[in-house]
């Protein structure tokens, strides 16, 4: 989403390149190339104005150490004033009440069923009881698509297809989790295709009748400022709690993420990209902002790695590792594991100085398929016994995957240098702290 506002920020702290000292003349020219960016980037201009104030303030008033180069210094204000504007801390979303309430509330389009969906997945890893309810009432393909996700994740779906009062069938959901002992109920309501009195009344009065601890407001963050405007109404209407944002994935320019909170003084709590259930972070500024300016994000990697991997698992393939035992059917299910951690083109850019080098390069998510196709047409005792994969072997498998000789070749030539390679590893000593520094769980 903001590989653009990336780039152009990069380019503006060039204008320091070479720079012994911070001087009025080389910060102002910065700083404007830093506001047009940001209004670039469809950011208020307004905000961007008082951002970039606040930056040539702070960094007139800094003396340059000798280490650091005025560049450096530059960049390091930058990011704390983004994280600033995108709201400084992180907040938890608020689960009280038995049961607890989640009210999600945005325009038609948004993506709030699909989200719906995604956060009853979060609540459910952390352990908890929770059931969707269906409430949008004008639109039948939405009841249809909450009970797919609720299958999809193993998450009741409470729903009423014939009633037509979404305040009736709320309450009677709280009722029915109530009885059956679940412990947080997401709401997901109508949307319509743009705010009007009627859907304004609606929310409000599922808003007074169910009192949810949390209100959750969903913008699609393609829509820019037109989101930021739409949240302003929400909010002088609703008062929610928080901001998600979603399809950050998409073709978007990043001005909602960074004006929102300025402008409606209410946190993002989640960010959402793709269709995966799995595709749901919790919003960290300080991360985001990192993220914009190249340095990445280390941490949300790790903490992906530690939530997709099964900890059993790994210390499993650790051990065949050290003997020398990894097979096909342990690539298979690495490669399983990797692909739960979400979009790679995402995870690529919280590598520091990956976001950059990633601009303009397309990573499909479906390029794990042909080898995928590959593993699943050996037999078993190929997968545990490559070496025994001769010519004819390879010509089935070739036929079977939908891919040619030369690409069965290249995995399987790729599969032995990783393999020689762990022996070779095992055999100096290093394999263990190797293998451990690969496994996400460090045992």
């Amino acid at each position: 989403m903001f590989d653009s506002l990336g780039l152009k920020l990069d380019k503006a702290f060039q204008n320091l390149k070479g720079q012994g000292r911070i001087t009025e003349i080389n910060v102002a020219t910065t700083v404007k190339e830093i506001r047009k960016a940001l209004i670039d980037a469809d950011v208020n201009y307004k905000v961007a104005k008082e951002v970039t104030d606040d930056i040539k303030e702070k960094a007139m008033g800094q003396n340059v150490l000798t280490a650091i180069s005025p560049g450096q210094l530059l960049t390091k204000i930058t990011n704390d004033e983004l994280t600033l504007l995108m709201g400084g801390e992180s907040e938890d979303i608020s689960i009280e009440g038995n049961p607890a309430v989640i009210l999600i509330a945005g325009l038609q389009g948004s993506g709030k069923t699909t989200f719906s969906g995604k956060l009853a997945n979060y609540l459910k890893r952390q352990g908890r009881q929770v059931m969707l309810t269906a409430c949008d009432i004008y639109r039948p393909a939405a009841i249809d698509q909450l009970k797919v996700l609720g299958e999809q994740i193993g998450v009741e779906v409470y729903a009423e297809p014939e009633n037509k009062n979404a305040v009736n069938i709320a309450k009677a959901a709280i009722e029915h989790a109530k009885k059956n002992n679940i412990r947080v109920v997401i709401v997901d309501t109508a949307g319509r295709l743009a705010v009007d009195e009627q859907m304004m009344n609606e929310i409000a009065e599922l808003k007074e009748a169910l009192k949810p601890s949390e209100t959750l407001f969903v913008v699609d963050s393609m829509t820019g400022q037109d989101a930021v405007n739409t949240a302003k109404t929400f909010n002088e209407r609703l008062n929610f709690n928080g901001v998600v944002l979603t399809k950050l994935d998409g073709d978007t320019r990043g001005g909602a993420a960074l004006s929102i909170r300025r402008v409606v003084d209410k946190p993002i709590k989640f960010i959402s990209s793709g269709e995966k259930m799995e595709a749901i972070d919790r919003f960290y500024p300080e991360r985001m902002a990192s993220r914009i300016l190249g340095m990445g994000d280390v941490v949300s990697l790790v903490e992906k790695a530690q939530e997709s991997f099964d900890e059993d698992e790994a210390k499993r393939l650790n051990a065949k590792m050290r003997k020398n035992q990894f097979d096909f059917n342990d690539f298979l299910s690495q490669l399983e594991q990797i692909k739960k951690m979400g979009n790679m083109k995402d995870l690529l850019g919280m590598i520091p100085g990956m976001g950059k080098a990633m601009k303009g390069v397309d990573i499909d998510d479906n390029s794990f398929k042909p080898i995928e196709a590959i593993i699943r047409s050996m037999t078993i005792d190929e997968r545990q016994n490559p070496d025994k994969i001769n010519v004819s072997r390879k010509n089935r498998i070739s036929k079977g995957s939908g891919t040619n000789v030369q690409q069965v070749n290249q995995l399987l030539k790729q599969f032995d240098d990783m393999r020689k390679m762990m022996k070779t590893m095992n055999k100096m000593g290093g394999g263990k702290r190797a293998l451990n520094a690969l496994n996400p769980f460090g045992k």
